[in-house]
């Protein structure tokens, strides 16, 4: 049985905080229809899910809590981890144009597994063009919030569109002590033979940036009838060009429960990995998201 370390996975307790798209019925998200996940989702969920593997470590990462909720979210996984023994790490949300920020993460960094932030800059063309969260690197607060996360020893979940690489870019250069988290690849939405080498272009700019890592996760938002052959290019594509000291695995459940099983992703994983090294594969599936995200 493989030991991993899951570097992206999300829970939430219904009872325990308020999630509006959770709670919003009918209506049909970039990644699918949410209907079958809005439900709790709590770590014995995520236990069954991965009962193939050896579940060592885990990072929790903010899952759009209503405005208000985003302490009683952290309150809730430091709970559930000093309990359950997962989540290791939370990546929880800050609204990081806010000029109340760094009060905010003063009040975050009181929670021992706290290791970071995400505020989603892009998710699809068309629902940014809704909440204008693209709009956000050019913000100066904003930008001087993310410089302030790596001063306090925080790192950043980057969670964008390949069309915004080039401008996130130029601002992540401008912040190099805060370590950042490509979230999904770099979200590969154009999955042409032109799509992919543009997002490859855009993956190498990024690489070229040494605080800046990669988190190969939820493609099935991507290609919802993805197979191991489907996303091997797009796995290689992260790991030739961050290295695997660079590189870690998530799984996006239970979201990608939606297109996948548990043991499906991982074992792709695994069978697009099987020409690496020993030492890289315990690399890709454990030892850089406990690095990334200091986990004991």
């Amino acid at each position: 049985m493989r030991r991993i370390v899951d570097a992206h996975h999300h829970l939430w307790d219904l009872s325990a905080c308020q999630y509006p798209w959770l709670m919003a019925r009918g209506i049909s998200r970039f990644f699918g229809d949410p209907t079958a996940i809005q439900k709790n989702y709590l770590v014995a969920d995520l236990r069954e899910d991965a009962a193939d593997y050896e579940l060592a470590a885990s990072v929790h990462v903010q899952v759009g809590v209503a405005p208000g909720d985003e302490l009683k979210e952290t309150a809730w996984l430091q709970q559930t981890g000093d309990d359950m023994g997962l989540p290791s790490a939370i990546v929880a949300f800050c609204e990081l144009d806010s000029p109340e920020a760094p009060q905010f993460l003063g009040a975050q960094l009181e929670f021992s597994r706290l290791r970071g932030a995400r505020q989603i800059i892009g998710r699809s063309d068309e629902e940014d063009a809704i909440t204008g969260s693209g709009g956000l690197v050019d913000d100066p607060v904003w930008r001087e919030n993310l410089g302030l996360l790596g001063e306090l020893g925080l790192s950043f979940d980057l969670q964008l569109t390949p069309g915004q690489v080039p401008r996130i870019a130029e601002v992540l250069a401008d912040t190099p002590d805060t370590d950042i988290a490509l979230c999904h690849c770099g979200s590969p939405w154009d999955q042409t033979k032109a799509g992919i080498e543009s997002w490859r272009e855009g993956l190498r700019l990024l690489a070229s940036l040494p605080n800046v890592y990669c988190k190969i996760s939820g493609l099935g938002m991507f290609d919802h009838n993805w197979t191991v052959d489907s996303i091997r290019p797009i796995v290689e594509s992260c790991i030739e060009i961050f290295g695997v000291e660079r590189t870690m695995f998530g799984s996006n459940f239970p979201v990608d429960k939606l297109h996948a099983s548990y043991t499906q992703v991982w074992s792709a994983y695994e069978e697009i990995s099987n020409g690496l090294s020993a030492m890289e594969q315990q690399l890709l599936f454990g030892d850089t998201a406990r690095n990334f995200y200091r986990i004991a």
